[in-house]
Protein backbone atom coordinates (compact mmCIF):
# COMPACT_ATOMS: atom_id res chain seq x y z
CA UNK A 1 0.00 0.00 0.00
CA UNK A 2 2.79 1.85 0.81
CA UNK A 3 4.71 1.46 -2.56
CA UNK A 4 1.42 2.76 -4.38
CA UNK A 5 1.38 5.76 -2.23
CA UNK A 6 4.68 6.61 -2.88
CA UNK A 7 4.74 5.88 -6.72
CA UNK A 8 1.72 7.89 -6.77
CA UNK A 9 3.35 10.87 -5.42
CA UNK A 10 6.40 10.65 -7.47
CA UNK A 11 4.39 10.97 -10.52
CA UNK A 12 2.49 13.91 -9.24
CA UNK A 13 5.96 15.34 -8.56
CA UNK A 14 6.87 14.59 -12.45
CA UNK A 15 3.74 15.93 -13.62
CA UNK A 16 4.69 19.14 -11.59
CA UNK A 17 7.60 19.46 -12.73
CA UNK A 18 6.44 18.61 -16.51
CA UNK A 19 3.83 21.94 -16.06
CA UNK A 20 6.51 24.12 -14.64
CA UNK A 21 8.80 23.34 -17.60
CA UNK A 22 6.04 23.76 -19.91
CA UNK A 23 4.94 27.01 -17.70
CA UNK A 24 8.41 28.44 -18.08
CA UNK A 25 8.65 27.89 -21.99
CA UNK A 26 5.32 29.62 -22.55
CA UNK A 27 6.63 32.52 -21.09
CA UNK A 28 9.70 32.90 -23.09
CA UNK A 29 8.05 32.31 -25.89
CA UNK A 30 5.47 35.33 -24.73
CA UNK A 31 8.58 37.58 -24.29
CA UNK A 32 9.80 36.48 -27.59
CA UNK A 33 6.32 37.25 -29.01
CA UNK A 34 7.09 40.69 -27.60
CA UNK A 35 3.14 40.03 -26.65
CA UNK A 36 2.66 42.49 -23.73
CA UNK A 37 3.38 45.40 -25.84
CA UNK A 38 1.11 44.19 -28.61
CA UNK A 39 -1.57 44.36 -25.88
CA UNK A 40 -0.66 47.73 -24.64
CA UNK A 41 -0.52 48.71 -27.97
CA UNK A 42 -4.36 47.41 -28.38
CA UNK A 43 -5.75 49.05 -25.50
CA UNK A 44 -4.59 52.97 -26.54
CA UNK A 45 -6.65 52.52 -30.02
CA UNK A 46 -5.11 56.67 -30.66
CA UNK A 47 -1.57 55.57 -30.43
CA UNK A 48 -2.11 52.40 -32.85
CA UNK A 49 -3.65 55.01 -35.55
CA UNK A 50 -0.96 57.22 -35.08
CA UNK A 51 1.65 54.49 -35.53
CA UNK A 52 -0.27 53.55 -38.58
CA UNK A 53 -0.52 57.00 -39.83
CA UNK A 54 3.16 57.66 -39.48
CA UNK A 55 3.71 53.80 -41.21
CA UNK A 56 1.75 54.74 -44.13
CA UNK A 57 3.57 58.06 -44.92
CA UNK A 58 6.40 56.41 -44.99
CA UNK A 59 5.03 53.81 -47.22
CA UNK A 60 3.67 56.48 -49.73
CA UNK A 61 6.84 58.60 -49.78
CA UNK A 62 8.90 55.55 -50.06
CA UNK A 63 6.45 54.81 -53.00
CA UNK A 64 6.73 58.02 -54.72
CA UNK A 65 10.99 58.08 -54.80
CA UNK A 66 11.13 54.76 -56.22
CA UNK A 67 8.78 55.69 -59.09
CA UNK A 68 10.50 58.57 -59.92
CA UNK A 69 13.39 57.07 -59.65
CA UNK A 70 12.57 54.52 -62.12
CA UNK A 71 10.39 56.92 -64.29
CA UNK A 72 14.18 58.73 -64.86
CA UNK A 73 15.84 55.39 -65.15
CA UNK A 74 13.33 54.79 -68.05
CA UNK A 75 13.61 57.86 -69.89
CA UNK A 76 17.05 57.65 -69.76
CA UNK A 77 17.21 54.13 -71.51
CA UNK A 78 14.82 55.54 -73.82
CA UNK A 79 17.10 58.32 -74.67
CA UNK A 80 20.22 56.30 -75.24
CA UNK A 81 17.97 53.63 -77.86
CA UNK A 82 17.26 57.15 -79.81
CA UNK A 83 20.81 58.09 -79.83
CA UNK A 84 21.72 54.95 -80.99
CA UNK A 85 19.35 55.65 -84.00
CA UNK A 86 17.51 52.22 -84.13
CA UNK A 87 15.78 51.61 -87.06
CA UNK A 88 11.70 51.99 -86.71
CA UNK A 89 12.22 51.73 -82.58
CA UNK A 90 14.06 55.17 -82.69
CA UNK A 91 11.12 57.49 -84.18
CA UNK A 92 8.91 55.21 -81.93
CA UNK A 93 10.91 56.01 -78.66
CA UNK A 94 12.09 60.05 -79.64
CA UNK A 95 8.35 60.47 -79.87
CA UNK A 96 7.66 59.25 -76.35
CA UNK A 97 10.26 61.07 -74.81
CA UNK A 98 9.47 63.96 -76.41
CA UNK A 99 5.77 63.58 -74.65
CA UNK A 100 7.60 63.17 -71.45
CA UNK A 101 9.64 65.71 -71.84
CA UNK A 102 6.56 67.90 -72.63
CA UNK A 103 4.09 67.13 -69.56
CA UNK A 104 7.40 67.42 -66.79
CA UNK A 105 7.46 71.70 -67.74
Amino acid sequence: MEKVVCMAVEEEKTGIRLLVEKIEQLSVAMEKMKLAEYIRLLEQPWRLMYINFIAGIARGVGIAIGFTVLGAVLVYLLRSLVAANLPGIGKFIAELVRMVELHLY
